[in-house]
């Protein structure tokens, strides 16, 4: 392992571990110690990283609040405050979003589906911005103020950069902004449909948002609620088991991906 603030090779591996059982290391060249966590998020953590990962994952996953997790975690030996589940999420739910906006970038259809829902946000009501493709992936979400062309561009862009390419038909529903906006983004040369039937298809996929933020009774700062909803997202969109027309998949399969994808994602956070 080489060394964190020199960058140096020459590093040698000590017999004992730190407290959480990570493996201390020793280089030459600055005379410096150092271990596993150093220079990473987990650096200052007094629990294991699969702890904290969990909590988090559970916490955007579940219909748990704050208090939930923490008799969670207690069932399991460790006795932690409802405040630190907050600042974990607060440090690690864009770490997940993060990691999982990569995966997926560039594997989307050709075929958008664009909505907004309503979510409150310290007693005012904000507009959260979805998108989709034909086979139901998540494009993108944005968390917007305001419900006008320039929220309508802004989002629009976020999706080109990550599909990294032009879609070939856009569904969205009457309002205006999005036909100036498509114009501008996309071009003229993409299918632009605006009917509210065609359109149930991203209108029913807010459902999973809906049941996940109700027991929340909104948001206190409009950051906090953007972090959350984009993990969210992100999340549900990664575990969802991805089926292609009429394809039926077992209970046995469902639970067999769904727990390769977590210890997946777990190893990938952890490393």
């Amino acid at each position: 392992m080489s060394c964190p603030r020199c960058r140096s090779e020459s590093t040698v591996r000590r017999r004992y571990r730190t407290s959480l059982g990570c493996r201390i290391f020793y280089c030459r060249n600055c005379k410096r110690r150092f271990n596993e966590r150093t220079s990473t998020p987990y650096n200052h953590l007094q629990f294991p990283e699969d702890i904290v990962l969990m909590a988090v994952l559970w916490r955007l996953r579940y219909k748990l609040g704050l208090r939930d997790v923490v008799e969670l975690l207690l069932q399991r030996g460790f006795e932690i405050s409802y405040e630190t589940i907050r600042s974990w999420e607060y440090q690690f739910s864009p770490l997940v979003s993060t990691k999982l906006r990569s995966k997926r970038r560039g594997r989307v259809g050709r075929t958008w589906y664009l909505d907004e829902t309503y979510v409150k946000v310290g007693g005012r009501w904000c507009y959260l911005y979805r998108a989709i493709d034909r086979d139901g992936n998540l494009l993108d979400s944005m968390l917007s103020e305001q419900r006008d062309k320039h929220a309508a561009r802004r989002f629009l862009r976020r999706l080109v950069e990550s599909a990294e390419q032009k879609p070939l038909r856009v569904t969205t529903d009457k309002h205006p902004a999005y036909t100036k906006a498509n114009r501008w983004i996309i071009g003229r040369k993409a299918l632009h449909r605006h009917n509210q039937y065609l359109n149930n298809r991203i209108e029913q996929d807010h459902r999973h948002f809906k049941q996940r933020y109700y027991p929340m009774l909104g948001f206190k700062q409009f950051d906090s609620a953007s972090r959350f909803c984009t993990a969210f997202d992100e999340l549900r969109n990664y575990l969802k088991v991805k089926t292609t027309g009429q394809e039926q998949v077992s209970a046995s399969d469902r639970r067999r991906i769904f727990s390769d994808k977590w210890k997946t994602l777990m190893t990938e956070l952890a490393a």
